[in-house]
């Protein structure tokens, strides 16, 4: 806030005292407190720290799922990474003084829509994506191996399993980091890097290639985009998990690299990797390049950016 002069005069008037950019304390402090790359810094420790006392947490739990043949284990990693997530960020956010929704998951009206809108978009992929290429002879369905009360088990599992990721992953890759890189770069610089490094951690997936990986990055840009128009990742939270949730029980076909059992059908993909994705899955097929582009035409009709946004906009891509 403003400091104003007293009635008596400007000469004693309070200025607040700038923080010194001298070395030391220029390399940790700016005009706005910490700097952010220290800020990203510590929230990662936060984030890591957390995450291993939650898992360690769990752990017996973990422990007595991993000789079945039930994804528990991986159930359990990704709600441990969520916690982590979210607890790091609130502590973050009581450092900064600031709302923990301002890091891209506000809790104003509408955001049921906006998930809901996403959840769409993310069918909609899978199933224009799946029916690609089936038409051009890349995949067939098979017959259905779950039924009645397993099929809903694995049902609800899965939905569950995939919110969960949704959460995560949107929260942690585009939520604090991109806020507060943001804060740094501009907008789309730390958008762009955060993608290459969420394309890159999913080449750690057994059976995940390069083309997967360019997908996913393409996918987190959409996403970041989402989140720049609508000022929340509710859309990309609900389209992230109901694409995996179409792709893995729905379609039954490789998530990423990843084959999960629980599948709804013996589903089967032959043909070309460029149309089918190969050992990776539809995400690394040409297909859905082509689709996420389409997305962000209709999305961008769907939510015009407004003047002084686009104005933003253009100025954080040419920074």
């Amino acid at each position: 806030m403003e400091e104003h002069a007293p009635a008596n005069g400007p000469e004693t008037a309070i200025t607040p005292k700038p923080r010194s950019t001298k070395f030391p304390e220029g390399v940790f402090w700016g005009e706005h407190g910490l700097r952010a790359g220290w800020r990203l810094l510590l929230y990662v420790f936060v984030v890591t720290g957390l995450a291993l006392v939650i898992t360690f947490v769990l752990g017996q739990v973990a422990a007595r799922a991993r000789g079945g043949v039930t994804p528990w284990p991986e159930f359990l990693g990704e709600a441990a990474s969520l916690l982590a997530t979210v607890g790091a960020t609130w502590m973050m956010s009581l450092l900064e003084k600031k709302p923990v929704g301002v890091y891209g998951l506000p809790t104003e009206k509408g955001v049921g829509k906006r998930f809901f809108q996403g959840s769409v978009f993310g069918l909609v992929e899978i199933c224009a994506l799946i029916g690609t290429i089936a038409a051009f002879g890349g995949y067939s369905f098979g017959g259905v191996t779950e039924h009645g009360a397993e099929m809903l088990r694995w049902a609800l599992f899965w939905g569950a399993f995939f919110l969960i990721v949704g959460f995560f992953e949107e929260f942690f890759f585009r939520g604090y980091l991109l806020h507060t890189l943001g804060e740094g770069v501009g907008f789309w610089p730390a958008a762009i890097l955060l993608a290459a490094v969420f394309g890159a951690v999913h080449l750690k997936n057994p059976g995940e290639g390069w083309p997967g990986a360019a997908g996913v990055f393409l996918t987190g840009l959409f996403w970041s985009f989402t989140l720049k128009r609508t000022g929340s990742l509710w859309f990309a939270v609900g389209m992230h998990a109901a694409f995996d949730f179409g792709e893995t029980f729905l379609f039954s076909v490789p998530d990423s690299g990843m084959e999960f059992p629980g599948h709804l059908s013996n589903a089967t993909l032959h043909g070309a990797a460029w149309l089918t994705g190969g050992a990776t899955g539809p995400e690394a097929s040409v297909v859905d390049f082509l689709i996420l582009l389409l997305f962000f035409f209709v999305f961008d009709r769907l939510y015009p950016a407004r003047k002084k946004e686009a104005r933003n906009e253009a100025l954080d891509v040419m920074n």
